[in-house]
């Protein structure tokens, strides 16, 4: 009885670590291109869900929200790119760090204002009864969450690999400078990227919705500990950061079990310090060598 209440601690874990790891592979995704991530991310997330809940209300179906939501989330991303990225990577500075700030904290109080402070449900067809498959409790919902996920992630990957545009996408994350020399638009590329970025936020918004609510804040958690995730994988490392959100989602589920709710957060901070301590460039991650 014991061990089956942990497993199903970690499987819950597990599954909301899944979470962590999506929205870490949107960092990936534009560090891989730009060396550039949007430090307003948890901003898309949270802006994209209340787009989604407001399509919903408005009559939407819900297999209609979820690509419409997405759509609305790659234009996030394509305008983050435009306005608080683009010029400073022409310019080869830092400023995109603070730019995407700003623009995080501009969607939050646009938020605010046309949303409202208040948490809101979100309506789901999905049904949130637990069934159970080997003993362990699961909600459709957050077998929903693990589809959604692996189903994005896949269809990312396979299109970097398999179309002439993704190949694009490598190029310029493989050397930028080479992949500009052989004609490939690297403003575009990095622009592709962004889009991209925004897709998975807003993906991590819908999944997780159901589950949170939607509010205002309800990104704030997810975001430090999906930052965590891609510290800790690796920037370059797309699978490194399923490997680690699961991972990191299993330690907190287990952390809240034995030491209680307050000691939640600890493993991915402890995970975080030992990461930059220890291995700067992530476990999975790759040793870059410059030639100067």
């Amino acid at each position: 009885m014991y061990a089956l209440i942990v497993t199903q601690m970690v499987v819950s874990g597990v599954l909301m670590g899944l979470i962590y790891a999506l929205i870490a592979y949107g960092f990936q995704l534009t560090y891989a291109t730009s060396k550039s991530i949007n430090f307003g991310q948890g901003e898309l997330v949270m802006v994209s869900a209340f787009f989604s809940l407001t399509l919903l209300n408005v009559g939407v179906p819900y297999w209609l929200m979820v690509p419409g939501g997405m759509l609305f989330g790659a234009l996030l991303g394509l305008v983050v790119e435009r306005a608080g990225v683009r010029l400073a990577l022409e310019q080869k500075s830092e400023g995109w760090i603070l730019m995407t700030i700003i623009l995080g904290l501009f969607a939050f109080s646009v938020a605010e204002n046309i949303w409202g402070r208040d948490d809101r449900p979100f309506p789901t067809p999905i049904s949130s009864n637990p069934i159970q498959i080997f003993g362990i409790h699961i909600t459709p919902v957050e077998i929903s969450v693990a589809i959604g996920v692996f189903a994005l992630m896949g269809m990312i990957e396979l299109f970097k690999r398999k179309t002439l545009l993704g190949k694009a996408f490598e190029a310029v994350s493989a050397d930028r400078d080479a992949a500009e020399l052989m004609g490939i638009s690297a403003t575009r590329t990095i622009m592709l990227s962004y889009g991209l970025s925004g897709v998975v936020a807003a993906l991590a918004g819908i999944l997780i919705a159901p589950i949170t609510t939607v509010g205002p804040t309800m990104a704030s958690a997810l975001i430090l500990k999906a930052f965590s995730v891609a510290v800790v994988a690796g920037l370059d490392s797309g699978f490194g950061v399923v490997v680690i959100g699961m991972t990191l989602g299993a330690l907190e589920s287990l952390t809240s079990f034995y030491l209680g709710s307050g000691w939640r957060e600890a493993p991915g901070l402890i995970l975080l310090i030992l990461a930059l301590a220890i291995r700067p460039m992530g476990v999975f991650g790759k040793a870059s060598i410059r030639k100067v």
